[in-house]
């Protein structure tokens, strides 16, 4: 069965979002990442009788997958795929003037390492996109093969936090004077011939979370959401962001500790526990705030 038929993707951390949210009948909130609807199924049978969630995602495969899993929600759950970049925008054009809650998901879909056409797993061989909307912007391999040394070199070390920036974009800078790289095994080869695997981490994970990050503009997209949120949010109101790297926690534990309109309820970060990354080993490195 093709991935985008079925849901593969198993929400973080869902006890705890629905715990601080707090979700009230007849209220409205957005799930600035809906996925495949896990996080807005639990908001929703929550908020019966006439509670909404505006579900927002890029990737037109997931919308299509949770919109299936939503049905029977009906227009309870309204979806719209765009960037959370936009959320002031795509709140208003659905109807949402003011929210009681806002979530965030940061990480990606289990189906998009799954399947290997998307090209975000260095694992199988696929096309080099890592696009979530894979009907607009660059592909990563459009990046690979045609920046400068010194730019990809600045992508894998603020991006990937990776030491051996500069000697990996040199790798691939010989390589592509030779032949195009094109596929996720064709770079993970040029990155693990040049770094040494140093325990359980393989050396192109970094390199490809660099790349996400880029094609995808996330770090920026995430700071041009919050201050949306907090306009979205009604008085009162809970944000919940789960991120999954120091890149992006930096950037909320900033936005929460400069903004004097927030008050922080979580007297620490949660992390999941043993037992639910046992269940979801993706969810490893999930922080909520």
């Amino acid at each position: 069965m093709k991935p985008e038929l079925r849901r593969t993707h198993v929400p973080v951390l869902c006890d705890e979002v629905i715990r601080f949210l707090d979700p009230q009948p007849n209220h409205d909130y957005v799930d600035a990442t809906i996925g495949q609807g896990g996080h807005t199924d639990a908001i929703l049978n929550r908020t019966s009788p006439g509670g909404r969630v505006l579900g927002i995602d890029k990737d037109k495969i997931n919308l299509s997958v949770a919109a299936s899993f939503l049905s029977q929600f009906k227009d309870r759950a309204v979806l719209a795929q765009d960037s959370f970049a936009n959320l002031l925008s795509i709140a208003y054009a659905h109807g949402f003037s003011q929210v009681s809650g806002i979530v965030f998901d940061l990480g990606f879909s289990s189906y998009h390492i799954e399947d290997s056409e998307r090209g975000f797993s260095f694992q199988s061989e696929g096309p080099l996109d890592m696009r979530y909307d894979q009907g607009r912007g660059k592909t990563a391999e459009d990046l690979v093969n045609s920046l400068s040394e010194n730019e990809l070199a600045d992508i894998f070390r603020l991006y990937g936090e990776e030491r051996r920036a500069r000697e990996i974009a040199k790798a691939i800078i010989n390589e592509r004077g030779r032949t195009r790289i094109a596929t996720t095994t064709q770079l993970a080869k040029i990155v693990s011939d040049t770094v040494r695997q140093r325990g359980k981490l393989h050396p192109a994970t970094r390199v490809f979370q660099a790349l996400r990050i880029a094609v995808n503009n996330e770090l920026d997209e995430i700071k041009m959401a919050l201050p949306q949120a907090v306009d979205l949010l009604e008085k009162g109101g809970v944000i919940v962001i789960i991120s999954f790297h120091s890149l992006e926690d930096r950037i909320i534990k900033n936005f929460f500790k400069t903004n004097e309109h927030l008050e922080t309820i979580t007297k620490k970060i949660l992390v999941p526990t043993q037992k639910q990354k046992q269940i979801n080993p993706r969810a490893r490195s999930a922080r909520m705030r």
